[in-house]
C-alpha cells in the first residue's frame, strides 16, 4: 500500500502544481484549473488516508501531521472558493485568484517536503 500512497501524494503534487502555475501563467482562473485543483485534492486526501493506515495509529499531533491536515483543509477551501469565483463570473476575482493559489500551494509544499525529507514513522 505504501507505493500507492506515494504515487497518490506525488500525483497530488503534479496536479496541484499544474493547476496553480497554469492559472498563474494564463493570468486568469479557468474551469480546467478548478478541475485540476479537485483532482489534486482527491489524490492528496487518498494518499494521506493510505499513509495514516500504514502508520498504524500514528498521531497527527506532530509537525508533519498538523501541517498536512492544514494543507488538505486549505486545498478544500481553495477549490470551493475557486468554484464560487467561477460560478459568479467576476472577472476581477478570476484575475486575482492566483494570489490565493500561490499561498495555498506554498503551504501545501511544507508537509509534502517534510514527509519526503524526514519520512513518517511507519
Amino acid at each position: 500500500m505504501l507505493i500507492y500512497a506515494i504515487i497518490s501524494i506525488t500525483l497530488a503534487l503534479v496536479f496541484y502544481t499544474i493547476g496553480v502555475w497554469g492559472e498563474k501563467i494564463q493570468g486568469q482562473l479557468k474551469t480546467w484549473h478548478l478541475v485540476v485543483f479537485y483532482i489534486g485534492l482527491v489524490c492528496d486526501t487518498t494518499g494521506t488516508i493510505m499513509m495514516s493506515k500504514i502508520s498504524s495509529g500514528g498521531s497527527f499531533l506532530n509537525f508533519h501531521g498538523m501541517t498536512g491536515m492544514l494543507a488538505i483543509v486549505l486545498m478544500m477551501l481553495h477549490a470551493v472558493w475557486a468554484t464560487v469565483v467561477l460560478v459568479k463570473g467576476d472577472e476581477k476575482a478570476k484575475v486575482n485568484f492566483h494570489k490565493l493559489s500561490l499561498i495555498v500551494w506554498l503551504i501545501w509544499l511544507i508537509p509534502f517536503i517534510s514527509g519526503a525529507i524526514f519520512g513518517v514513522s511507519i
